[in-house]
This record gives C-alpha cells, structure tokens and sequence, in this order.
C-alpha cells in the first residue's frame, strides 16, 4: 500500500470508506481523512513520558476527529486554542501544551529533530538549523527551497517510517511532529528528547508556527512573519480588486489525482487572497479526488499542477497528453501552469507560503 503524503498510509477504496459529493459533482471523492484511516509508522505506543504527561493520545475522541474530516476536522483549528506556552521569551525551564499533553522544555533547545516538511520549513524560518530531518516518500532530497539555509541535517527516515535510532544517535533536545504522522511513535520518541507534536500538519500550518516556536520563546518572530505572509497576500487580492480568477490547485500523485480544496495548505493561501476556487472545491475538506477521466471538473480560469515525487509514477503525462485535457478553457488560455510539488503542496510553512505567493502574484497578478 503505497503511503500518502498528506498525512496517512492509504487504505484500500471501499464504499465505506469514501464520501462523495451529491448534486453537482458527483463521481468526485471527497478527501477530508475520512478514507485514509490508518496511522503512519509502526506501532510504539501512546501517552508520554520523560517529562511530557498524555494528552489526547490513544484511541480519543479528539483523535478520531482529527482524522476523519467534516464538521470536526475544521474544527482543528479551534482546539489548537490552548496550545503553546505562557513562559515569557528567555525563561526556562517552559512547559508547552500540544497535542500529546504537555512537555517541559529545560533549556532552549540547539539540537531540533523535524519529523515532516512543515516543521522543517517553521524551524528554518526562525534561523534554526536542524540536526536531523525526515525526508517524504516521493522526495529523498532537501525542499531546494530551503537548502540554502537548512544546513546539512541528517537523515532519520521518512514521514512514514522513522528511525528512531537515527534520532537517538543524534541527541536532540527537542524533536517536534504532529500527532496525525506520529502518534505511536511518541512515547519512544518522548524518551529521546522533550518532543512536541501538533495535531496534524497542512490546514492549521500558521498555528503550527507559533506552537513550533513556542519552545524557542520565538512566537513574536512567528507572528511578525505570518503578518508579512498576509500583507503580501493581501496586496495580491489588492492588486486584482473585484477581477478575481478561479484557481484550481490540481495535483498527481501515484494512483490518485486530486484538486485542493479549503481546508489544504494551499487552499488556506488562495483563501488570504483572496481567490475563489470552482464550486467542487468549496468544501471544507483536504481535497476532491477525481479520475483522470473526470479532468475536466479541474477546469478553473488558473490551473496550477504539481507532481509528487516522478511523473511516470503518476498519471500526469497521460492526462496532459490527453484529448479532454486540450478542451479546459485553462488549457486552451495558456492559463494551466506547472508549479513546484515542494511548496504548492508539500512546504506547510511560511517559507513555502511565501513562495506561493511569489508564484500567484506572477501569473494572476504581473506587475504589482
């Protein structure tokens, strides 16, 4: 079973585990997680220890509702409320809440281990060069995005298997993932170094900064950055007034093909704008799953597609080398433009966010 890098190891496609959309769009899956149910990694555990007391670990309501989409996977956003610390900058030892609990920071932390691309990006963003990263499953590469400010990170597995001795060896003193990517890990991973997790990566991503600097006593950097981030958006919608174009963010990934909806990294981007996408969608969901057949659903006045990982892994040549796909009114206006799988879809941070913007203000808005 191929993994998946929004979040989960995919499942198999039976009729109980997809939703669909009713009128309209019928014969598009609704991705929110509700069809991608099963944890990533192996199974270590849950709870906390070495300084860190559970929280919603294990098999909770909050979990599950963070998993499965709908009403309670917008929510998210809601129960990050509480999340961070309440130490003032400079003050150790600090005891953060996140979603396993709480962890005790002793001293502000020089050795950072990331376990996904958004705490990558957060890190990075806040001048913090990592001694160990995890690498995704179509990309075995620092995000080029961020090489020239990364460092030379070691390598302690992917998102969806980690190595834990890998992280030991290294002797971080912090280590910080999400909840959705590493669940049964955290407990081996708490032992290792205080470890911080969010709830998921992707959709809360500016809540992730300012939990992710929280143990740094860097929250009003993260803030500072995040209102750049928005005034550069803002500026974008600015520039375009009430002539707003319809972007479909459209992307192939091996087995599947998939248009980003709101509650997407980037759909949170288009939504600071901001700029509306087609009417399949506005759903509060990851994203809207689509055959290649049904191509034609991604049609919007900007396409914008990204690949993960190789495109003979997916089905991206044979769409754009198809019939239907010469009939999208995107395609025909020279408007279906290839963009970088590492930001559009993968970065989860304020760095990749950035880019996006760069990318938008170029095709949708040129000159401002």
């Amino acid at each position: 079973m191929a993994p998946n890098p929004d979040g989960l190891a995919l499942v198999p496609r039976t009729p109980s585990r997809r939703r669909f959309l009713s009128a309209g769009i019928a014969g598009g899956a609704v991705l929110g997680l509700g069809g991608l149910l099963t944890a990533c990694g192996s199974s270590g555990g849950s709870g906390g220890s070495g300084g860190a007391t559970p929280g919603s670990g294990g098999a909770s309501a909050d979990q599950k509702s963070v998993k499965q989409g709908g009403d309670d996977y917008a929510t998210v956003i809601e129960k990050m409320k509480g999340f961070g610390t309440d130490a003032a900058p400079g003050v150790y030892p600090r005891t953060v809440k996140h979603a396993m609990g709480e962890t005790v920071i002793p001293a502000k932390p020089t050795r950072v281990v990331v376990l996904d691309t958004g705490e990558l990006d957060n890190v990075v963003s806040l001048g913090i060069q990592p001694v160990g990263i995890v690498y995704t499953d179509g990309s075995k590469s620092l995000p080029s995005y961020l090489k020239d400010k990364a460092g030379n990170p070691a390598n302690v597995g992917t998102i969806n298997s980690l190595n834990l001795e890998a992280i030991a060896a290294l002797k971080p003193d912090l280590i910080l993932g999400s909840q959705l990517r590493a669940q049964d890990q955290y407990a081996q991973l708490s032992k290792i170094a205080p470890t911080v997790f969010s709830l998921r990566p992707g959709y809360p991503w500016k809540q992730n900064f300012q939990l992710n600097a929280s143990p740094f006593g860097l929250e009003a950097e993260a803030k500072a950055q995040l209102d750049a981030y928005q005034a550069a958006a803002t500026a974008i919608g600015t520039k375009l007034g009430d002539k707003r174009p319809t972007v479909t963010p459209l992307r192939f990934m091996p087995g599947r093909t998939r248009l980003y909806a709101e509650l997407s990294f980037i759909g949170t981007i288009l939504t600071d704008v901001p700029l509306p996408q087609p009417k399949i969608e506005q759903v509060k969901e990851l994203a809207v799953e689509i055959s290649p057949e049904q191509i034609d659903k991604a049609d919007a006045d900007w396409i914008f597609y990204g690949v993960y990982g190789t495109p003979s892994s997916t089905n991206q040549d044979a769409v754009l080398g198809g019939a239907l796909w010469k009939t999208l009114g995107a395609v025909k206006s020279g408007q279906a433009r290839p963009v970088s799988d590492e930001t559009w879809f993968l970065g989860l941070g304020v760095m990749a966010a950035n880019a996006v913007l760069v990318d938008l203000k170029g095709f949708v808005a040129p000159g401002t």
